[in-house]
């Protein structure tokens, strides 16, 4: 794939799961990954990953930890009415072409 990827969600934003097993559920979103098209988002799809001992963490042990989710199973929350929303990008007043809802038609960010 040529170019750059196209996605509609970056890091920070607030998204509701729209899909899997962890359906309704929301959260921020803390990493992207546009070659995968995956997202890490906070609170969801956590698995319990083994950890081996190590200078850092001498105990070692079981810790739960967030994995990536499929960036087609996540939807935008509009920070105004709180519900979810599609993305558009039209130009705003300064000519820079921006994200907007398209429920409320407010730009995003």
């Amino acid at each position: 794939m040529a170019g750059q990827v196209k996605i509609h969600i970056k890091k920070g934003d607030t998204v509701k799961v729209i899909a899997g097993n962890d359906n309704g559920k929301t959260g921020k979103v803390l990493e992207i990954f546009p070659e995968k098209y995956r997202a890490i988002v906070e609170g969801v799809q956590m698995v319990t990953k083994h950890v081996k001992p190590s200078a850092n963490n001498p105990e070692g042990g079981i810790q739960n930890t967030e994995a990536a989710v499929h960036i087609s199973n996540l939807m935008v929350v509009d920070p105004s009415s709180g519900e979810t929303t599609r993305i558009g990008r039209k130009k705003n007043d300064s000519e820079k072409l921006q994200r907007y809802s398209k429920k409320s038609g407010q730009f995003i960010d």
